[in-house]
């Protein structure tokens, strides 16, 4: 092995090496600005199949991303003027029913009716926990740290705002300049799979990024037309918390009904709605499982639903939310390069051991591995 140690293999190594420890170094320090960059990725993936469809239809590229990039803005500041404050004064009507002795009222009706149901609750454990917790939160002492975390928050959005649209008109624009520069860095002997595992990433990971935004949209609003129905006074609020839930496979129907079980009984002080808003979510959910799932979501993560579960635990243990909603778009990432590199080994003898042997071009077409 040290025979075949030369003095230009050490060099190499030596760069490689260097050149991941300043990645880590820059991933770590300026993550705010990584998040920005694969947030305008995304977004770039969602919108590409637009911008190259008016391209194809005579119109030149530059002009088509910042007609759709406008549209995107157009809309986001729709959302900003005529849903958003709808939702900031639903929270804040419901925060003001959050006081301690409202919810001390319905720990109690709570507690009485899981007493009487099952009586393996001891008296009085809900209703001391919700003092316990309340004192915890609103703790004045922490009132100074809480300011502080909105102001980093609203700095944070303030430079995403900046940022991300700016980002996403590049990625738009000279996408493929960008990869195709990247390639280039590619050895000539690798250049094949890697351009072959790039490609079938990108598709994947846009079918999937797409399937999700339209699904969660469709279920979100169908949740709010039908909590509306059922009599929810937040239902705009709890309509667009279940279609951002609905992204996470298995957990977001679950957080969805919790949600609105739990406004509907703050808002009410009983369980009086209860029963409509279950109802409610379970026709969103109908609609998700029969129509858009098949439809529209069928073929976007191409797994088996028990692996997907495990994926989605591992991400939920390794980094909470986050965790979850990232666990699929990474498993299909690891899926196809696996898949990919594999077939790169059994076609082309570039990969293998024995480097003395002629190098060899595949002799038969590389089989669909979405």
């Amino acid at each position: 092995m040290l025979k075949n140690l030369t003095l230009d293999k050490v060099i190499k190594s030596v760069i490689g090496a260097a050149g991941l420890l300043l990645v880590g170094i820059i991933v770590y320090n300026y993550s705010n600005l990584i998040a920005y960059a694969l947030i305008a990725m995304l977004l770039s993936y969602m919108l590409d199949p637009i911008v190259n469809r008016l391209q194809a239809a005579g119109m030149n590229r530059t002009i088509g991303t910042t007609l759709t990039l406008a549209t995107l803005i157009l809309v986001i500041v729709w959302g900003s003027t005529s849903v958003i404050p709808i939702v900031a004064n639903q929270m804040a009507s419901l925060a003001r029913q959050l006081d301690i002795e409202n919810l001390r009222f319905i720990a109690e009706q709570i507690e009485v009716s899981i007493i009487n149901t099952f009586e393996f609750i001891p008296e009085g454990f809900l209703r001391d926990n919700i003092s316990v917790m309340s004192d915890n939160l609103f703790n004045v002492g922490q009132i100074s740290d809480i300011v502080s975390d909105v102001i980093g928050i609203f700095t944070n959005l303030f430079a995403a705002f900046l940022v991300i649209p700016f980002a996403t008109f590049f990625f738009l624009k000279d996408g493929h300049k960008i990869r195709r520069d990247l390639l280039k860095l590619v050895p000539n002997k690798y250049f094949e799979t890697i351009l072959s595992l790039v490609d079938k990433i990108e598709t994947r990971l846009g079918i999937y990024f797409r399937s999700v935004f339209v699904q969660c949209t469709i279920v979100g609003v169908v949740s709010w037309l039908a909590l509306s129905m059922a009599g929810l006074s937040n239902s705009t609020s709890v309509g667009i918390a279940i279609g951002l839930a609905n992204s996470i496979p298995y957990f977001g129907p679950l957080i969805g009904y919790v949600l609105s079980i739990l406004i509907s009984i703050i808002e009410t002080g009983d369980f009086s709605l209860v029963i409509p808003c279950i109802i409610a979510v379970l026709f969103a959910q109908i609609i998700d499982n029969v129509i858009l799932q098949p439809l529209i979501f069928s073929k976007s993560a191409d797994m088996h639903p028990v692996a997907i579960l495990f994926i989605i635990l591992i991400g939920a243990q390794t980094a909470g939310i986050i965790g979850m909603l990232v666990a699929i778009p990474i498993a299909t990432i690891i899926k196809i390069s696996i898949r990919q590199i594999h077939w790169s080994f059994n076609n082309y003898r570039i990969f293998r051991l024995d480097q003395n042997q002629p190098i060899q071009e595949a002799q038969t077409s590389q089989k669909e591995t979405e």
